[in-house]
């Protein structure tokens, strides 16, 4: 199989990488078409939804929704950026995509994992300021104050995402290259290259503990403090109320920061396993599908408001 190549000074630049992610057989290969595809229905169904329900109904325009429409738009983002591509190259025989087109996918899916590990900090931090010091939340979580939060975080993670982009941009590969993947995350691409990727995975690994490990001390912190709010709380049915809010987002965090550590510092570590690609589908895949049912299931007034546009819609069938 031959590629065109385009050469540059110290610089080789493919077309095309193949993915050997997947098993061979075709009947594996119908396996993980419908798995994928049925993954992004439910992914853009409940993101969709929740976006819909909080964007109709004025009680729930408050700062911990107006967080999670912006979790709601990251994971769309982040499944729209890989599963579409993915069932393409299921279909297609050659597994390939071109250089921009990996690149590409590399820069978006860079900002958004980055962008969403900060947003569950913040996340945190809103639930924080609601429970333990619930007198002051109106005043700290601000329509100015919240929407500066999610701003900067978008911004934040952008550039996180632009400096690895840059610099894998400068790397030289081979004619053929072969990720052993079923996407282009970073770690997967410094396999294939020819040239010294040090000091990228140095960047990488440093931009991993700063938004990663970081946000994740600071959301442990953050709950720690809410649970002890909590468990002196006198009333029964507020310590349920508090738990159940925040139930919902430690749930979306472990999965998040869980599979996001071992897809991306383990590796950096040079502690990579099969396992990659297992971690990568969780966080890629998975996460953005449980998400909704995560906020909409344990969550009353995410049901009420959405059993009010139902008697909306359908104000007959409601009736009976």
């Amino acid at each position: 199989m031959s590629l065109s190549l385009t050469k540059q000074p110290n610089k080789t630049i493919t077309s095309e990488f193949f993915f050997i992610g997947f098993a061979t057989s075709s009947r594996s290969q119908s396996t993980f078409f419908a798995v994928f595809l049925l993954s992004y229905i439910l992914a853009m169904l409940g993101n969709i939804l929740i976006i819909t329900i909080i964007s109709s109904d004025s009680r729930l325009h408050t700062p911990m929704y107006f967080f999670l429409t912006n979790l709601a738009v990251l994971d769309i983002c982040l499944t729209s950026c890989i599963i579409p591509k993915t069932l393409l190259i299921l279909l297609s025989e050659t597994k390939s995509i071109s250089y921009f087109g990996c690149m590409t996918q590399l820069f978006l899916l860079t900002w958004t994992l980055g962008t969403e590990l900060m947003l569950l900090a913040v996340m945190a931090l809103d639930r924080y300021v609601a429970i333990c010091i619930p007198l002051h939340y109106l005043i700290i979580m601000c329509r100015k104050i919240y929407a500066s939060l999610a701003a900067t975080v978008w911004l934040i993670g952008l550039y996180n995402a632009m400096i690895p982009a840059e610099l894998i941009l400068k790397l030289s590969f081979s004619e053929r290259n072969d990720l052993d993947h079923f996407f282009c995350e970073i770690p997967a691409v410094l396999k294939v290259s020819v040239s010294n990727t040090d000091l990228i995975k140095i960047v990488v690994l440093v931009a991993d503990i700063l938004l990663g490990m970081l946000c994740f001390i600071f959301i442990i912190i953050s709950y720690t403090y809410i649970l002890t709010s909590v468990v002196r709380m006198r009333s029964t049915e507020k310590k349920m109320k508090a738990f159940s809010t925040c139930a919902s987002h430690i749930l979306v965090v472990t999965l998040y920061y869980g599979s996001t550590i071992y897809a991306y510092i383990l590796p950096a570590l040079g502690y990579g396993s099969n396992g990659d690609k297992v971690a990568s589908a969780l966080y890629a895949v998975v996460s953005p599908v449980v998400n909704p049912m995560l906020y909409s299931l344990r969550n009353a007034e995410v049901k009420q408001a959405f059993f009010k546009i139902l008697s909306r819609t359908f104000p007959a069938r409601c009736s009976l």
